[in-house]
C-alpha cells in the first residue's frame, strides 16, 4: 500500500512506460540478470510484491550449466553448496514488458556476494570492471553495437535445416538482397512489431536494414555508455524474438544459422573520450590519428587473438569465420574503410574516429564481448602497442588467423594471462571451463551429416 504523501517506485518508471501503461495497473514484475549466455534468468513476482529494496536471491549454480542445460564439475571449492547470489535491481534499467498479456516490468539485476562484494563472475560486473580500468586513467569508452540476424520458419525437428520464412508476398525470402527496401518490406509486420515493442521499452533505434542472407536483417543501435549498450542489446534479443513469435516466424541469433548464407555479427563500434573535457582521444588537435588510438588498435591487433572464445562462444561460431569473408573477415589486420579486414576505421570526421571490431558474433553475450574487446583496447593503449602496418588492399589470408575452431580459441585463451588480468581470473576460469564442456559436449554428437553420407557409404 501508497502511504499518502510516500513516493513508490512505479513513479521513477520512465515516461515510455507511462504512454505505453496509459493509467492501467502493473500486475507483475520481472528481476532479470543475464546468464553467462546473455539469456535472462531471474525471478517473476506480483508488482504489490515487489520492493527494489527488498533481498532477492538465486543460487550461483545459474553460472554451471552450459548451454544445453548440463552442470560442470570445475575446481570450485563447495561448488554444489549452491550458496545464493543477491539480486539488486537496477532501477535505471526498467522498461515494460510490452509481449505480456498483463502490464508487465522486466528490471536488470546487479549481482553481490552475501558480503556485499561484486560477483565477479556475472558478465554484468565483468563490463563494469573493464569500464572502470578506463574510469580509473580518466577515459570514458563509448560503443555502438550493430545486431545482424534471421528471421525463419519456426523450425520443429532439430535435424532438419533451418529455412527463410514466407514474406508478405508468400515467396520464401531470397539471399543477396542486401540494403533492399523491398526484402524489408516483406517482413514489415515483424519491424513494425519490433519498433512497437522498442517504443515501449524505451529502446533506441538508428537504423534498420536488410542484410545479405535469405530473411537476413540488421538493427544498428545508438553510441553511448558501454553497460548501457549491452543492457539494450540484452533487452533486443528478447524483443526481437517476442516479435518475430507474434508473427508466426522465428528469430534467430546463431553466428551461422543456414549453409551458405552469410553469418550473423555483432559488430561494434569503439571510442574513448577524455572525462574531463569531452574529446574523443582517438584525433590529436589537428585532427590526425593520435598515439592511443594506435595503441588501441595494436592492443586489439594482440590481445583479441587470445580472446576469441569470448567473442565467438560456440562450436557454431567458427562456421560463420571464414577466410572467404562474407563479412566475417578471419583475421585482426586493420584499415580504414576495409570490411574485408577484422578491425576496419570508418570514414568518420576527426572527432567521430572510432574503430570497428568486425570479428564479434551475434551469438556473443554482448556484457562478455564488450567488456573483452575493450580490454583488449585498454591494454594496447596503457602498454603504448604498436599495430602492425595498415592494410592497403583487400585480405583474404592473414599471417595471424583467427582460430578455427572452440577448441584451438581456448587453447590461446588459457595462456593469456595479461589479458585474464584485465577481466578478472575468477570470470575467466570459469567461463573457459563451461567452454570446453560445450565443445566436448559438441563432439560426442552424431550429426545428419555423418548419418547421411557414412552410415552406408563407408
Amino acid at each position: 500500500m501508497k502511504l499518502a504523501g510516500t513516493k513508490h517506485w512505479q513513479d521513477d518508471l520512465p515516461e515510455e512506460f507511462a504512454e505505453y501503461a496509459q493509467g492501467r495497473r502493473v500486475e507483475e514484475v520481472e528481476c532479470i540478470v543475464p546468464d553467462l549466455a546473455g539469456t535472462s534468468r531471474g525471478k517473476a513476482m506480483p508488482a504489490a510484491k515487489f520492493d527494489p529494496r527488498a533481498e532477492l536471491a538465486l543460487p550461483i549454480s545459474l553460472f554451471y550449466q552450459t548451454i544445453s542445460g548440463e552442470y560442470v564439475d570445475m575446481e570450485i571449492a563447495n561448488q554444489w553448496l549452491e550458496r545464493d547470489i543477491i539480486l539488486r535491481p537496477d532501477m535505471s534499467t526498467a522498461c515494460a514488458i510490452p509481449w505480456s498479456e498483463d502490464l508487465s516490468v522486466q528490471v536488470i539485476c546487479d549481482l553481490f556476494n552475501r558480503d556485499g562484494s561484486p560477483l565477479a563472475i556475472a558478465p554484468r560486473t565483468l563490463l563494469r570492471r573493464v569500464v572502470q580500468a578506463y574510469r580509473d586513467k580518466g577515459w570514458k569508452p563509448v560503443v555502438a553495437p550493430e545486431l545482424e540476424f534471421y528471421l525463419t520458419k519456426p523450425n520443429l525437428d532439430p535435424n532438419e535445416p533451418i529455412e527463410p520464412p514466407l514474406g508478405r508476398t508468400g515467396r520464401k525470402g531470397v539471399s543477396r538482397q542486401v540494403y533492399s527496401m523491398a526484402a524489408v518490406d516483406e517482413f514489415g509486420s515483424v519491424i513494425d512489431t519490433i519498433y512497437d515493442f522498442a517504443e515501449a521499452q524505451g529502446l533506441e533505434i538508428d537504423t534498420v536494414i536488410q542484410e545479405g542472407g535469405a530473411g537476413q536483417i540488421e538493427i544498428n543501435l545508438m553510441h553511448g555508455d558501454p553497460v548501457h549498450l549491452a543492457d539494450q542489446v540484452f533487452y533486443f534479443k528478447r524483443t526481437i524474438r517476442e516479435a518475430a513469435l507474434k508473427n508466426g516466424v522465428f528469430a534467430t541469433f546463431m553466428a551461422k544459422p543456414i549453409r551458405d548464407e552469410p553469418g550473423s555479427a555483432m559488430h561494434v563500434h569503439q571510442s574513448i573520450v577524455d572525462m574531463e573535457t569531452g574529446e574523443n582521444i582517438f584525433s590529436n588537435a589537428d585532427g590526425s590519428p593520435s598515439d592511443l588510438f594506435y595503441g588501441f588498435v595494436g592492443g586489439s591487433q594482440r590481445y583479441l587473438l587470445q580472446v576469441v572464445p569470448l567473442l565467438a562462444p560456440y562450436v557454431n561460431s567458427y562456421r560463420r569465420i571464414t577466410v572467404e569473408g562474407q563479412s566475417a573477415p578471419s583475421n585482426l589486420e586493420w584499415a580504414a574503410d576495409n570490411r574485408t579486414t577484422g578491425l576496419r576505421v570508418p570514414h568518420s570526421s576527426p572527432s567521430a574516429r572510432r574503430l570497428e571490431n568486425r570479428v564479434i558474433g551475434m551469438d556473443c553475450n554482448p556484457y562478455v564481448a564488450i567488456a573483452a574487446s575493450l580490454a583488449c583496447g585498454y591494454l594496447g593503449m596503457v602498454n603504448q602497442t604498436s599495430p602492425r602496418e595498415e592494410a592497403r588492399e583487400e585480405v583474404w589470408e592473414a599471417e595471424e588467423p583467427l582460430p578455427g575452431s572452440l577448441g584451438e580459441a581456448l587453447d590461446w585463451f588459457h595462456d593469456a594471462s595479461e589479458i585474464r588480468a584485465v577481466l578478472g581470473e575468477e570470470f575467466c576460469s570459469l567461463y573457459a571451463d563451461i567452454k570446453r564442456a560445450e565443445d566436448e559436449e559438441y563432439r560426442r554428437e552424431i550429426s545428419p551429416w555423418e548419418r547421411q553420407h557414412l552410415l552406408l557409404n563407408v
